[in-house]
């Protein structure tokens, strides 16, 4: 049974929008952009602040409403679907200090198939300095069982494919997707 390698944040679930749209932009009133606009990720430079402030504003939000996201509707089908012809575990980069609500919306979501939940922390001030892994490339490398790797990350994307793994590129506004969703479901 092949195994596949989820992205969580942006990938299974919508973060970057639903953060966007019900945390930002209502407190920012100024923000004259749309979540097409976010063409960067992170998108601090777009919307004028600094890296700090748009992770703590991250942060906050998934500490806020980080159980009720909804899961992406094509992914979620997918699964539905397909999911029990593969094994699937969860890679997320997540803060350490909220890595529990990721792990527990993922099982609450997702729990029916992934059954390993796994992170290359997010680094934040807070965080301890040490870490298993720098890199997403780094826990692959050491994992060696992925078959399939999905992430909105061009550079994760790129660092799996140097160690074999195929790789498929999950379209948001800041990446050049290569695929759309749809074809990129039917290709797994």
């Amino acid at each position: 049974m092949k195994t596949i390698i989820w992205d969580v944040d942006d990938v299974l679930n919508n973060l970057m929008e639903e953060w966007f749209e019900n945390h930002w932009l209502p407190s920012h009133h100024e923000c004259r952009l749309k979540y097409g606009d976010l063409v960067e990720n992170p998108p601090d430079k777009l919307l004028g602040t600094t890296l700090n402030e748009y992770r703590k504003s991250l942060d906050e939000f998934r500490k806020i409403s980080g159980s009720q996201f909804k899961p992406t509707p094509e992914v979620l089908d997918w699964f539905k679907t397909y999911g029990s012809k593969y094994r699937h575990i969860a890679l997320s980069a997540v803060p350490l200090s909220l890595a529990n609500i990721s792990a527990a919306w993922v099982y609450q979501n997702f729990g029916n198939w992934i059954r390993s939940f796994n992170i290359v922390p997010s680094p934040r001030d807070t965080d301890p300095v040490f870490n298993y892994d720098l890199s997403k490339k780094d826990f692959l490398s050491w994992f060696g069982k992925g078959d399939f790797f999905i992430d909105d990350n061009l550079l994760n994307i790129k660092e799996a494919r140097k160690i074999g793994i195929q790789s498929f590129v999950f379209p948001r506004p800041w990446n050049e997707g290569e695929l759309g969703l749809t074809e990129l479901l039917k290709q797994l």
